[in-house]
């Protein structure tokens, strides 16, 4: 009933005749669907959907009924101080009561406070004491100016997003390939495609909407193939599910790789034409051969085989990954192969072909083009690079630093040694979304000076010394970039509440108190003049203007020229390298950081959930959406249960080395003997402390999708 509301959904909605209609885009995952909120008396009453090219008026649950937050008794109406008898722990009460450690002030002296503490760390111990973790969900603009603060006002490069929880390892394979972190081809494409391969990613439970996309498709005639160690929902319509065994993706790859190789079913024109490095690739992986990796990755050979014959001699096949493909030490490794298949086969460059890392949150894709990430400039000009910082230097009229910063899992290794000692958060929530919560709350806790600008008093927040409230996605107009690179405007629906303040004006606020001048209110509003700016800055939107966003609402990039329509389709005829050929790289077998042994012999993935969102913050305080799904949960196979003795709905204590959570055990078949699965969103039974710190070396991604376990009742 959410994708297109109807009498027998069972959810309850009480007709209200509103007072206002606003057309906006959704805040959650990154399909961007465009939807339209209906206010009264300043309230959000409903949300229905719009007929854009990205969802054709369907929505998901969350964007159909997760709008009330912005309205929850929780929100943050005025700034907050930490109390002087409040020193910071690094564990958080039981309660949930974080908010008495804070007392009010006003937004002088909050400003005030938080500015002076950035300017002391500063005098004292230089930029480089100092980061910034931006967000993905708020806006374009915002992700300009916060970076643009970390680079001029701090003076360093130590700022990122959650990017580095997603697709940085993707990014990474992305640029060093083709020379572009961008999809290929938008969702919709699937309509042209003959085969579709998913991987790694269960997009009826994290993108609901291109989910419905994919089985349109394949209810027309076209081949889906899904791989992944749990039985997905989406695995119902495929033509063939690979179920293979956690950590064994580029042995699964490799082994299909070897076969297009070796029966000769590769694209010998676009190898040559518009590829380098086949030959050294052909020599690794002709290590590889199904025979050999179906042990590993638990598919029988003849069934690799089969996949890859379909995939190399369909006219048009696409990829489609997610999180369980990025989220390993190897996440680097795993794109990579995912690129060699399509370049090997010339599946890109075409309607119907290509790759599509699916973005996770809804501004993921435009937060990283803006800049916001430790190593790249705007548009992913890298900050090592001279001419790219001389151009940004005489925009910005400053002098950059030539380093790259620190990414999120080392800024807080960095501030857990006292190196990094202040920290300025928007709209992020590490005390929940980082692996080992419990040295990352202990890292928040040793930080001399937290800031933290949200809607709520987060975990995060529990240990700021200023809490400043921020907008609600609702509350703000500006512009959003979605996993097809489509340019959307989201418009402010509502007014603020209580004496939050706009997020732009806040990052503003803080950079003229430590000492920049900026001068924004030239335009008819800030955020005309910010994304103005970013046209200057990013070549890639250059043509789209805000007049133009406010006009078509949706602008695909790259869009170089007034008259450019857009470009949805990329890599047509070369790709953007030094050399225009995409660059093929080998891999090698590495195993997970942390692999089952006698003490913890069970496998923890880790994911999202249809009805929450993230870390929970916004859709665990929507009314409909918590009444769906209340309570934290784990799923476990039927062997497990039985063999610890335990029924469907037990509680268990789950242990790693890190840490151990209490929840309650749901029976799931779907899953693989030996493997547990529990999403991310739950603070009560927070899964992120039980996870695992260690980095991809190439995406600096943490291995948050595997950790050993153990079930230890007492």
């Amino acid at each position: 009933g959410a994708l297109n509301l109807n009498p027998g959904s069972g959810v309850r909605v009480e007709p209200i005749e509103a007072e206002q209609s606003v057309d906006t885009v959704c805040p959650y995952c990154g399909v961007g669907c465009l939807l339209t909120y209906h206010v009264k008396d300043q309230q959000i009453i409903a949300a229905t959907g719009r007929n854009g090219a990205t969802n054709h008026n369907r929505l998901c649950v969350k964007g159909r009924f997760g709008f009330d937050y912005h309205h929850h008794a929780d929100r943050l109406l005025t700034p907050l101080i930490r109390r002087d008898d409040a020193p910071k722990q690094a564990t958080l009460p039981d309660d949930g009561n974080y908010r008495r450690w804070f007392r009010q002030a006003s937004w002088e002296e909050a400003l005030e406070r938080a500015a002076d503490g950035f300017n002391r760390i500063k005098q004292t111990h230089g930029g480089d004491a100092l980061a910034g973790f931006g967000s993905a969900k708020g806006s374009n603009e915002e992700a300009y100016l916060f970076q643009k603060l970390i680079r001029t006002g701090f003076g360093s490069n130590n700022v990122d997003h959650c990017t580095r929880l997603c697709h940085a390892s993707s990014v990474a394979a992305l640029l060093e390939a083709i020379g572009s972190g961008a999809v290929s081809n938008p969702i919709e494409d699937v309509a042209e495609a003959d085969l579709i391969l998913v991987i790694g990613a269960n997009p009826d439970s994290n993108h609901p909407v291109a989910a419905s996309f994919i089985k349109n498709a394949a209810k027309a005639g076209a081949t889906l193939i899904v791989a992944d160690p749990r039985r997905i929902p989406l695995a119902r319509h495929a033509s063939q599910f690979l179920q293979f065994q956690p950590d064994s993706d580029v042995a699964l790859l490799n082994a299909l790789l070897y076969c297009i190789i070796d029966e000769e079913l590769i694209n010998p024109d676009f190898i040559a034409n518009r590829t380098e490095g086949f030959d050294e690739l052909k020599r690794s992986v002709l290590r590889f051969s199904p025979e050999k990796m179906a042990p590993l990755c638990g598919i029988p050979a003849a069934t690799l085989r089969q996949v890859a014959r379909s995939y190399a001699n369909a006219d048009r096949a696409m990829i489609f990954w997610g999180m369980g493909i990025s989220l390993h030490i190897h996440g680097t490794d795993n794109a990579r192969c995912l690129i060699a298949l399509a370049m090997i086969t010339g599946q890109i460059g075409r309607p119907g072909t290509g790759l599509h890392p699916l973005r996770g949150q809804n501004n993921v894709q435009g937060a990283s083009d803006a800049g916001l990430i430790p190593m790249m400039l705007p548009d992913y000009q890298r900050v090592d690079n001279a001419s790219a910082r001389d151009r940004f230097e005489q925009l910005w009229q400053t002098t950059l630093d030539p380093r790259p910063g620190k990414t999120v899992v080392e800024i807080i290794h960095a501030a857990f040694d006292s190196e990094i000692k202040g920290l300025y958060v928007m709209g992020e929530n590490p005390a929940m979304s980082d692996p080992n919560l419990n040295h990352a709350r202990a890292a928040l806790a040793r930080l001399d000076h937290l800031v933290v600008q949200d809607l709520f008093i987060t975990e995060t927040a529990a240990f700021a010394d200023v809490i400043l409230p921020a907008s609600g996605f609702a509350e703000k107009t500006g512009s959003f970039t979605n996993t097809d690179r489509r340019v959307q405007l989201g418009r402010q629906a509502v007014d603020l509440a209580g004496d939050a303040r706009q997020d732009l004006w806040i990052i503003q606020q803080l950079a003229q108190r430590i000492g920049l001048t900026w001068h924004y209110s030239q335009q008819p509003s800030d955020v005309a003049a910010v994304f103005e700016e970013m046209r200057q800055a990013m070549p890639s939107i250059a043509g789209i203007s805000w007049q133009r966003l406010l006009d078509q609402d949706s602008v695909t990039y790259p869009c170089r020229s007034d008259d450019d329509p857009g470009q949805p389709l990329l890599f047509e005829h070369d790709f953007p390298t030094a050399s225009g050929r995409a660059k093929l790289v080998p891999t090698e077998l590495i195993s997970a950081d942390e692999l089952p042994d006698d003490d913890y012999p069970l496998v923890l993935l880790t994911g999202r959930q249809l009805e929450h969102w993230h870390t929970g913050s916004m859709t665990r305080r929507s009314r409909i959406l918590d009444a769906i799904d209340p309570l934290p949960w784990i799923s476990i196979h039927p062997e497990q249960l039985q063999a610890y003795g335990l029924n469907d709905g037990d509680q268990i204590r789950l242990q790693s080395r890190r840490g151990e959570i209490i929840v309650t055990a749901v029976e799931d078949s779907g899953l693989l003997a030996g493997q547990l699965f529990m999403p991310f969103c739950y603070v009560e039974a927070a899964i992120n402390l039980l996870t695992n710190d260690a980095l991809d070396p190439y995406g600096k991604i943490a291995e948050v999708k595997y950790c050993a376990v153990r079930i230890k009742n007492d």
